[in-house]
């Protein structure tokens, strides 16, 4: 599915996809909602899971903290539909435009998107704090996840 990186004129300039993965064989991906260009996420896939992704047009992601493919929503029901991937100028990060459930969610701590608090960048020259966006929680991690391991590690 994907071409040998042979040259910078076919990477930049060409329509042939020749993705770059990372060492560990992961590309970066930025998720965003495509009714409001939101961002949902950022994950990773893998060579695999952007195969499934493209032939499905459901996302997929590699998981770091599992060492696996995962199909974002399998548990939740909160499938993302792809509707259209970017990929940036030297193909090593994706832009994904994808459509979720109506009130539906991306983040595992139950929020639509991952990013619900901001950095505080005044005033915080020795103590950098968060500040939380005000989101409210679109379902709880509990009953959706139960005991299934939390995939953000220390």
């Amino acid at each position: 599915m994907f071409k040998n990186r042979i040259s910078v004129e076919q990477v930049e300039e060409s329509t042939e996809l020749a993705p770059k993965f990372d060492q560990n064989g992961l590309i970066v991906v930025t998720t965003v909602d495509v009714l409001n260009d939101q961002i949902l996420m950022t994950g990773y896939m893998n060579k695999e899971a952007l195969e499934k992704t493209i032939a499905t047009k459901e996302a997929y992601y590699f998981s770091r903290s599992h060492q696996s493919i995962w199909h974002k929503g399998a548990t939740s029901g909160f499938v993302q539909k792809v509707r259209e991937i970017l990929i940036d100028d030297d193909q090593d990060a994706l832009y994904m435009r994808v459509e979720i459930p109506e009130n539906g969610a991306s983040c595992h701590v139950g929020y639509k998107s991952c990013f619900y608090r901001k950095i505080k960048l005044e005033d915080n020259q020795n103590n950098v704090e968060l500040e939380d966006l005000g989101h409210k929680k679109v379902f709880d991690p509990k009953k959706v996840y139960g005991d299934a391991p939390n995939p953000t590690k220390l």
